[in-house]
């Protein structure tokens, strides 16, 4: 929950200079719901921003009704939204949202053509406890479970909840192993898993992109505070490069 309309205009600026300037990754902001068509006209008018997709950071789990203020798949469509964020910690941590209702989001999504960005992580609590594998495979396993064959049109995401906004990291061995579980899971369900990205999203910076980009299993980045800062941001872009 960042931004304002000045500092969104001043940050694709930023982004869009850089991102005109060499090789770069597919890159994506997922902005909060009232600035989507800010951004969206931003994409339009900067040069350099025409190869950034949009996403949104959540996306509601009904198609339509009596739903106040919940933002439809079909509404992120309009938008010419690519990607939305679907089972972050944040909202499984503070608004209750289960494995079912995540899974629901996705099928939401995917219904629309929009690539919902799957989020599974364990709390420090878990880890300790050795559950890590447990806990991330039931969250993916319900999204399979939902979705079927569509499994392999999303983007997961691996996000350690204890390493979200604190400035701890796994460490790349401990993120590479979490990404080779659900990778294997991924391609146990389906024929087509080897099209899936996994993402690593616990407080990836400038400083650990290139370290845990380059594990196998690691495909890019999903990026929380270091995206507010333009040069931060644009240092992981050229990692994932």
């Amino acid at each position: 929950m960042n931004g304002s309309l000045a500092a969104n205009e001043a940050l694709l600026s930023a982004l869009a200079q850089g991102l005109s300037s060499g090789a770069s990754a597919e890159v994506a902001v997922c902005v909060p719901a009232p600035f989507l068509a800010q951004v969206q006209a931003l994409k339009a008018l900067l040069p350099g921003l025409d190869r950034l997709h949009l996403g949104a950071q959540d996306v509601s789990s009904q198609a339509a009704g009596a739903y106040t203020g919940e933002v439809s798949a079909a509404m992120l469509q309009d938008f010419g939204c690519r990607f939305a964020i679907v089972g972050h910690s944040e909202r499984r941590q503070y608004h209750g949202e289960s494995d079912a209702l995540v899974a629901g989001k996705a099928k939401q999504a995917l219904a629309h053509g929009i690539t919902p960005i799957v989020c599974v992580g364990e709390s420090l609590a878990e880890r300790e406890a050795g559950y890590t594998v447990e806990v991330v495979k039931r969250q993916l396993a319900a999204v399979i479970h939902t979705n079927g064959h569509c499994i392999s049109e999303i983007v997961l995401a691996y996000e350690p909840v204890w390493a979200i906004g604190t400035g701890k990291t796994a460490s790349t061995q401990e993120a590479q192993a979490v990404h080779a579980v659900l990778r294997a899971q991924l391609q146990a369900a389906c024929a087509q898993a080897g099209r899936v990205k996994i993402l690593y999203g616990g407080s990836m910076n400038a400083g650990n992109a290139q370290a845990l980009l380059a594990q196998p299993d690691i495909d890019g980045g999903l990026i929380g505070g270091a995206a507010l800062k333009a040069p931060d941001f644009l240092s992981i872009v050229a990692a994932a490069a």
